[in-house]
């Protein structure tokens, strides 16, 4: 009796470790992904497979997780380094960049501490690429700058299983010396340019009143052009038509003309004497016998 209750429970017991076993083991050959994370699978300390993000299945007690790598994209703290222009000019350079990796099994068995080995190519391609450049080139083309350290640093990390997706020149500083040179440089600069701008103002209007005191000539000589065309004209009028015949016609016009000056100041106010001469009243006898004449 008390050896079939031994039996009963080595049996139990044997049936409890068993259980264990494969909880243990189906556990353990189920992995759960993140979204945001790969896991890296070694078996026997070898890399095995590199898991994505869902379920997964590995083989129980000879596979194992070695690593969990965010996929997240990093930022590495702002850097600061030194950098010498091609026209010498010392300045410090703060920069950032911005990384995600795209395969953990090149992240893990090729470099150790990833963030610091960016951080120093970092440095040596931004000094390198700024000893090419003058300052004013700096300052001026930072975009492209920018376009050529990311190009270069991305070449460098591809054999890290990294992405370099944003790199950034945050500030560009200079020394005080260099600075307070650059300073009175702008404003020599300045100086000068309002200088050529005050020239060519007083050039403009030297220019400008020339330009008006020759129209004003021209305008000038054209009217006297027209009035001589004008006397011209009747001048020649006058003659042709005394040349016609027409001189009794033109004496008849000096007659009438002659009444109504006469008619025009015998019309002021209070009583006027009007002295006439002689050939005055020939000149209105022979308007009237034209006159009388003319008639029908």
């Amino acid at each position: 009796m008390e050896q079939d209750i031994t039996d009963l429970i080595g049996q139990n017991i044997a049936l409890i470790v068993l259980a264990i076993v494969i909880f243990i083991a189906v556990t353990s050959a189920v992995r759960i992904v993140p979204q945001s994370e790969k896991f890296v699978v070694e078996r026997f300390g070898r890399l095995r497979a590199v898991l994505g993000p869902g379920i997964n299945f590995i083989v129980p007690f000879l596979d194992r997780v070695a690593h969990k790598i965010s996929v997240l994209e990093r930022q590495l703290p702002t850097n600061r380094q030194d950098a010498i222009t091609a026209d010498n000019v010392l300045v410090q350079v703060e920069t950032s960049v911005f990384y995600r990796i795209i395969e953990p099994e090149k992240t893990v068995y090729r470099i150790r501490d990833i963030d610091a080995a960016i951080a120093t190519t970092v440095t040596g391609i931004v000094r390198s690429e700024i000893g090419t450049m003058e300052l004013d080139q700096v300052q001026s083309n930072r975009a492209s700058l920018i376009e050529r350290i990311r190009g270069s640093l991305a070449n460098i990390v591809d054999d890290w299983g990294i992405e370099v997706t944003r790199a950034e020149i945050l500030d560009v500083n200079l020394d005080d010396a260099t600075r307070a040179a650059m300073l009175q440089q702008l404003n020599a600069e300045r100086a000068r340019r309002a200088q050529v701008t005050e020239a060519e103002g007083k050039r403009r209007a030297v220019e400008l009143a020339a330009d008006g005191e020759l129209y004003a000539a021209e305008q000038h000589a054209k009217a006297k052009r027209v009035l001589a065309d004008a006397e011209a004209y009747a001048t020649g009028a006058i003659a042709s038509a005394i040349r016609d015949g027409g001189l009794e016609a033109a004496q008849y016009q000096v007659a009438m003309r002659q009444v109504e000056v006469l008619s025009e100041v015998g019309k002021g106010p209070g009583q006027q004497t009007v002295i006439l001469p002689a050939s005055a009243v020939e000149a209105m006898g022979d308007a009237f016998r034209m006159f009388r004449g003319a008639k029908p």
